[in-house]
């Protein structure tokens, strides 16, 4: 299928249009058009090569709405017309304990990520939902549940599952104390699902500023990591706190807010931190920990329960070709909370 999208084609140059193939449609495959894709920070990461690992020309893209085109010959669970979606990943072996958990974001072999992978059964590289269209594995595709506004349910695929996913594995619920570190695009999602399980949930941020939002979000209330005073009171009253912060940083502050067997979990940054000091976690029983995003039967989960809960991503929309521009915004932490683009503003070009 020859569609087209938005590449980066080096780590300097901004991102244009870009046609290329997908593939042609397997019997377990379900074909899309894209109507949405969230702007996560993995993206702009992977465009300048952050992480040493990009190969170019490569679309971004992995939180993605679409509705069903066609579908494969034994494919069951999906009709044409249908709203779908699709998130960080596309494949995995399906054949390791941990698929067979339906944790495939931790499979044995490496999962096949929506971009940036190599796709076992051709090799190339799989290329993301900043495009007009989208083929995968029916067991990688999820339901939209009619009660989602499609226009805001994208970063659901990507920013939703990666709070949800370790809140429930922390069993947060009624009762629970929660703690997020940063109030940006996963900190406002760790916030309204802890919030709609019940828990106590307080926003820890480096200054008042975020204050009103924070309350706006369902927060119970906002603890200012730099004011010591406040920092010693708030000792030993935290069971689990999700550290959203993207970026290198000192965990050292947040560690005696822990309680005896109270986790923090580390969801947003990838690669070091500053050295932490083990005496909070050997003299309470604490926890560093991390999460990666979330399998496919939980992310569902997910989606059914935002849609029971009524809670969506707090969005900005964008045309594809304001794409650069929200990428130096999203360094400048300049959106409130998440950007999602409008896939009908692609440019004119391939059709299916």
């Amino acid at each position: 299928m020859q569609t087209i999208g938005y590449a980066a084609f080096d780590p300097e140059s901004p991102l244009r249009p870009y046609e290329f193939e997908r593939r042609e449609l397997r019997p377990d495959d379900v074909a899309m058009e894209i109507l949405y894709c969230g702007v996560c920070h993995s993206d702009l990461h992977t465009a300048r090569n952050d992480w040493g690992w990009s190969y170019y020309p490569i679309v971004p893209g992995h939180e993605i709405v679409g509705r069903v085109i066609a579908v494969g010959s034994e494919v069951t669970r999906f009709r044409e017309g249908q709203h779908v979606a699709v998130g960080c990943l596309v494949d995995s072996c399906k054949t390791c304990d941990q698929c067979h958990k339906g944790e495939e974001q931790y499979c044995r072999n490496g999962f096949i990520g929506t971009y940036g992978s190599r796709d076992p059964s051709t090799g190339e590289y799989t290329q993301g939902g900043y495009s007009r269209h989208l083929v995968v594995r029916e067991s990688f595709c999820l339901r939209v549940p009619e009660k989602l506004d499609l226009a805001r349910a994208a970063p659901l695929l990507c920013a939703g599952i990666t709070t949800y996913s370790p809140l429930r594995a922390w069993k947060v619920g009624p009762g629970s104390r929660v703690g997020v570190i940063g109030l940006g695009g996963l900190g406002h999602m760790a916030v309204k699902l802890a919030v709609g399980m019940g828990a106590d949930v307080t926003v820890l941020s480096r200054s008042h500023d975020k204050a009103a939002d924070a309350r706006e979000l369902g927060a119970h209330r906002l603890l200012v990591s730099t004011d010591k005073a406040a920092m010693n009171a708030a000792a030993n009253s935290f069971d689990v706190i999700l550290d959203t912060v993207p970026v290198r940083h000192d965990l050292n502050a947040y560690l005696p807010l822990l309680d005896i067997d109270g986790s923090l979990v580390i969801v947003g940054q990838l690669g070091h931190v500053n050295e932490p000091d083990t005496s909070p976690l050997v003299m309470g029983r604490r926890r560093i920990a991390g999460s990666l995003i979330g399998g496919i039967r939980e992310t569902q989960e997910m989606l059914d329960f935002c849609a029971e809960h009524d809670i969506l991503p707090e969005c900005e929309m964008i045309r594809m070709d304001q794409i650069n521009e929200a990428f130096e915004r999203m360094e400048k932490a300049d959106v409130r909370y998440r950007f999602v683009i409008d896939m009908s503003t692609l440019p004119a070009g391939a059709q299916q």
